[in-house]
C-alpha cells in the first residue's frame, strides 16, 4: 500500500531534473544553430561582395568595349587633342588639332541603327614653309553616317557615306572643297581583346580650292582590356593623298600605342551623393611616330583624349 502511494506521488510531481536536462541539451544546439547561421551569413555577404565586384568589373569592361566600338549603341562626345611635332621645312614647327567628335546612334528599325559621327577640328598651325602661312581656327568638318546591324554577331560592321564640308575659317586650315566617299568599319571583340579597322576614301565634287581632293584614311585599332577599367590601345591614323605632287608625300604611316582608363567623375571629384557622381568618362593618352610622312609633315604625335559617355 505504501509503495503504491509513493509511486502515485512521484507520478504527480513534475520531474525538474528532466527539464534541466532538456535545457542543457538544447542550449548547445541553439548555439550551434546561431553559429551556423552566422557563418552562412558571412559566406553569403562575402559571395555577394565578390559577385558585386565581379559585376562592376564586367560592367566597366563592357562599357570600355563599347567606347572602342565605332558603331556601338552609345552616345559619346570625345575631345581628342593631337599635338604634332617637328613639322615644317626645318622640322621645328608644331601643329595642334582638337577634334570634337560627337557620336549619336539613331535607331532606324529593330534590326538597323544609324551612327552619326561628326569630326569638328579646331586647328592651331604654324607656318610650315616660307611660302605658307600659319593659322588658327575651325578646320573642315567631317560627318560620317554608318548603317550597322543592331544585333551583330561575332563580326561587327558598318557601312555608309562620309563627307567633308569646307568650313575652315582660313585657307591654310582646309581644302576649300566639298568631298564625299564611302566609309566602312569592321571589328571583333573576343575576350579582353578588340580588333578592327575603319576605312574611307573621299573625292572632291565641288569647291573653290586650287587642288582636287582624293584622300584615303585607315585607322586600325587594337585594344586589350585590363581590370578596373584600364586598357592598352593602338589606333594609328594612316592617310594617303593620291593627288600629292611627290611620291614621297603620299603616305603618312604612324606607329605607336597608348594606355587608357574608364572611370566615374566621382572617382576624381568630391561628388558623393550627387547626380554626377557616377557620370562615366573615358580617358587615354598615346604617342605615335611617323615611319612615312610628307616632306613638311610632323615626325611624331602626342594624343590625349577625354570622352564623355552617355550610356542608355
Amino acid at each position: 500500500m505504501m509503495d503504491d502511494e509513493k509511486m502515485a506521488r512521484e507520478e504527480a510531481e513534475p520531474s525538474d531534473g528532466g527539464c534541466l536536462e532538456n535545457i542543457r541539451s538544447e542550449k548547445p544546439v541553439v548555439a550551434m544553430r546561431k553559429l551556423l547561421a552566422l557563418r552562412l551569413a558571412i559566406v553569403l555577404i562575402s559571395s555577394c561582395a565578390v559577385v558585386t565586384a565581379a559585376a562592376q568589373t564586367d560592367d566597366a569592361t563592357d562599357l570600355a568595349k563599347k567606347t572602342q566600338n565605332p558603331v556601338a549603341d552609345l552616345i559619346s562626345v570625345p575631345f581628342q587633342n593631337n599635338w604634332n611635332f617637328q613639322a615644317g621645312a626645318h622640322h621645328n614647327k608644331r601643329i595642334y588639332v582638337l577634334n570634337i567628335q560627337p557620336v549619336v546612334p539613331i535607331k532606324l528599325t529593330d534590326d538597323w541603327n544609324m551612327i552619326a559621327r561628326v569630326i569638328m577640328p579646331i586647328v592651331d598651325q604654324h607656318a610650315l614653309s616660307p611660302a605658307a602661312d600659319g593659322g588658327f581656327g575651325l578646320g573642315d568638318m567631317n560627318p560620317t553616317f554608318f548603317f550597322a546591324p543592331s544585333k551583330p554577331g561575332a563580326i561587327i560592321w558598318g557601312l555608309g557615306p562620309t563627307f567633308t564640308f569646307p568650313t575652315a575659317t582660313q585657307e591654310e586650315l582646309g581644302a576649300e572643297k566639298w568631298s564625299v566617299g564611302p566609309a566602312a568599319v569592321i571589328l571583333t571583340m573576343p575576350g579582353h581583346w578588340v580588333f578592327g579597322a575603319l576605312v574611307n576614301n573621299q573625292w572632291s565634287i565641288a569647291g573653290w580650292g586650287k587642288k582636287n581632293v582624293n584622300t584615303f584614311l585607315m585607322q586600325p585599332f587594337v585594344n586589350y582590356n585590363l581590370p578596373d577599367g584600364w586598357y592598352l590601345v593602338s589606333a594609328p591614323i594612316v592617310t594617303a593623298d593620291w593627288k600629292a605632287k611627290k611620291a614621297g608625300d603620299v603616305w603618312t604611316l604612324p606607329v605607336g600605342a597608348g594606355v587608357g582608363k574608364l572611370f566615374k567623375l566621382g572617382d576624381v571629384l568630391p561628388l558623393e551623393g550627387r547626380p554626377l557622381e557616377k557620370f562615366p568618362i573615358n580617358a587615354q593618352i598615346g604617342a605615335y611616330g611617323n615611319v612615312l610622312k610628307p616632306e613638311f609633315g610632323p615626325a611624331w604625335q602626342l594624343r590625349f583624349q577625354v570622352q564623355f559617355l552617355f550610356p542608355r
